[in-house]
């Protein structure tokens, strides 16, 4: 499971930095995308999006909701059930409330 606070792969100015290992950088991306996604659909449950696993060799997609408790996104691949969290979203760019 993937524990991401998304104020880590953030600069100053909200941004994700250019100069970040391309691994954290495509990282940072998914859950950017994630975010956006879901919170343009924050009245439904459980939101179906097309975000593609980053799993290798996996093709499945991203299903995500709102963890109410602790305020947080929990994100799950339809196929391969990899799955993570993401805390600090609120009031970045992909924020969509």
């Amino acid at each position: 499971m993937y524990i991401s606070n998304m104020t880590h792969f953030l600069d100053e100015a909200g941004n994700i930095p250019k100069q970040m290992p391309k691994e954290a950088r495509e990282l940072a991306n998914f859950l950017a995308l994630v975010v956006d996604e879901t919170t343009k659909e924050s009245s439904s449950p459980v939101i179906y999006t097309t975000i593609r696993c980053f799993s290798k060799k996996c093709e499945g997609t991203i299903n995500s909701e709102f963890l109410k408790a602790n305020n947080e996104i929990h994100w799950v691949c339809s196929k391969c059930q990899n799955e993570g969290v993401i805390s600090d979203w609120h009031n970045t760019k992909w924020d969509n409330r």
